[in-house]
């Protein structure tokens, strides 16, 4: 475990090198789909990611009606993460009823009834009464605050937690995929634009084999490590995409075309291609200009390029 979280820790001081502060607009917003899509299709949701894309850009989309309403919902939520206290109950309550509106009878509100998972036939969980429920959770909270575990195994008990309680009628896994997303982003803010749950879907039999057997052995030792090899992983993917820092003008260029596709500066394009010094910048933008690959805007300080 702790060779794990040794790795993850590498893994995002690379991140941090490449990424500077975060990832570039694309990149985020390519992530953001990719997490909404697979949280949903974890549990079931039919929409794909071209799909997501097209109800994020505000156009129809054809499927089943709660399937929309699911990613609806979810868009409102990733895009209110950063208001979010993942120390807080009452905002888990309040990201609940944001994300189940119009698909539970009671969001944002602890179940009253008695709920057990299946797989077929086969009842794999049966989740605690309904009233423990309150006390399990301000207990789970209480965890989060005071114990001196380790910040991203905080988030990993957690998340294996919600799935054990099972606090809401409906929801528990989207919500314990979230929220251990919020406890990660208080390690580093770079968690906000990894794809955690794209990768749990690639492996979710394996998912939910580390849920039966951290039940099964009453610790949830077995869902930790899981998660942990599911959070390098995509740490390792994210370092990737963006490794292949451009060190000659071609691959600048292409850089720049994959990248930027609204107007920009010479300050974004420095960003851009982190390492190369200002008078590096104005020759390639200046070339790219002659070459007919840019469009230009205003003078002096004030020029913009789009390609």
């Amino acid at each position: 475990m702790l060779d794990l979280y040794g790795k993850i820790k590498e893994s995002l001081g690379v991140c941090k090198g490449l990424l500077l502060v975060e990832p570039d607009t694309k990149l985020r917003r390519q992530n953001r789909i990719k997490t909404i899509q697979a949280t949903l299709a974890i549990e079931g949701n039919q929409l794909t990611r071209d799909q997501v894309t097209a109800i994020i850009n505000n156009k129809r989309v054809i499927g089943p009606k709660n399937d929309i309403t699911e990613v609806e919902n979810a868009i409102k939520v990733y895009e209110h993460v950063w208001s979010y206290d993942p120390h807080n109950p009452s905002d888990l309550l309040k990201a609940h009823a944001r994300m189940l509106r119009g698909l539970a009878d009671q969001p944002g509100i602890f179940r009253n009834s008695q709920v057990g998972i299946a797989n077929g036939n086969t009842i794999t969980h049966i989740a605690p009464p309904a009233e423990r429920v309150p006390q399990l959770m301000h207990d789970l909270f209480e965890y989060l605050l005071h114990d001196d575990d380790l910040p991203i195994i905080k988030s990993c008990v957690f998340h294996y937690e919600i799935e054990f309680i099972h606090p809401f009628e409906d929801g528990n896994g989207r919500m314990g995929r979230l929220w251990q997303t919020l406890l990660l982003m208080k390690v580093d803010p770079i968690f906000a634009y990894v794809p955690i749950e794209s990768m749990i879907l690639e492996r979710q039999q394996s998912y939910y084999d580390a849920l039966v057997a951290s039940d099964q052995s009453g610790e949830s030792t077995p869902f930790i490590e899981f998660i942990l090899s599911i959070i390098q992983t995509t740490l390792a993917d994210l370092v990737d995409d963006t490794k292949a820092v451009p060190n000659d003008y071609q691959q600048r260029k292409n850089h720049l075309i994959t990248h930027l596709d609204t107007w920009f500066d010479r300050k974004t394009y420095m960003e851009l291609c982190k390492g190369i010094s200002t008078a590096t910048a104005s020759r390639d933008l200046n070339r790219m200009v002659s070459e007919g690959l840019l469009k230009i805007q205003g003078s002096g300080r004030m020029r913009k390029y789009h390609v």
